[in-house]
């Protein structure tokens, strides 16, 4: 084995380790219960998206109905991998870039259901239509998609926390408490000095 080689195999580990603990934390101090395996998928889609190939970006490029309807309407099992890409692309930028969404004028509710139609319609093609003993994983995805988007915009919240120690840092973060209310990026700004008020006002 090459050493670049190593060293590629050493970073996917490390990254999975790292969202692993930070997915962990989120869950315990967020209260979100899941599965195992649930949990697991959503450690393996923050590796993947740490290096996202260009199919898993078309939920920021392209228009989300037009995406689940060719999903729906392919062919064979190209239609289970679609729906899934869909599904985990929906959640990550559900997660990961709320605001774009909003200035798309795309509203949260629409975003959510369609993106647990898309993994409930995976989850159905897993079970053969309605066969029994197929893994309950993308149902759950499904149900709980709300939550576990919820659960990625704090994971998200956490790194710009870890990224931004900086006074530029430091607005940004400031800008998105704003946008968010997020009660983790208030006690951040109040950890570095920086009492979060909404007016005129500014910093203080």
């Amino acid at each position: 084995m090459s050493e670049g080689t190593r060293q590629g195999l050493d970073l996917s580990a490390n990254l999975e380790t790292f969202f692993h603990d930070v997915v962990d934390d989120a869950m315990r101090k967020k209260h979100v219960e899941a599965t195992a395996a649930a949990e697991y998928y959503l450690v393996s889609l923050l590796t993947d998206y740490a290096r996202p190939d260009p199919r898993s970006c078309e939920a920021l490029e392209r228009p989300l109905t037009l995406l689940l309807d060719e999903a729906l309407h392919a062919p064979g099992n190209e239609r289970f991998e679609r729906l899934r890409v869909l599904g985990d692309g929906v959640l990550y930028v559900s997660g990961f870039f709320a605001p774009h969404l909003e200035t798309r004028g795309v509203e949260a509710r629409y975003v959510t259901a369609l993106g647990a139609r898309a993994y409930d319609g995976a989850g159905k093609l897993l079970r053969g239509g309605n066969g029994d003993g197929a893994p309950d994983l993308f149902f759950e995805l499904a149900e709980n998609f709300g939550r576990f988007a919820d659960l990625l915009s704090d994971v998200a919240e956490r790194l710009s926390l870890s990224a931004a120690p900086s006074s530029t840092g430091l607005l940004k973060l400031y800008e998105r408490w704003l946008k968010t209310g997020s009660e983790a990026l208030g006690n951040e700004l109040a950890g570095r000095g920086v009492l979060p008020v909404r007016g005129a006002g500014g910093l203080h």
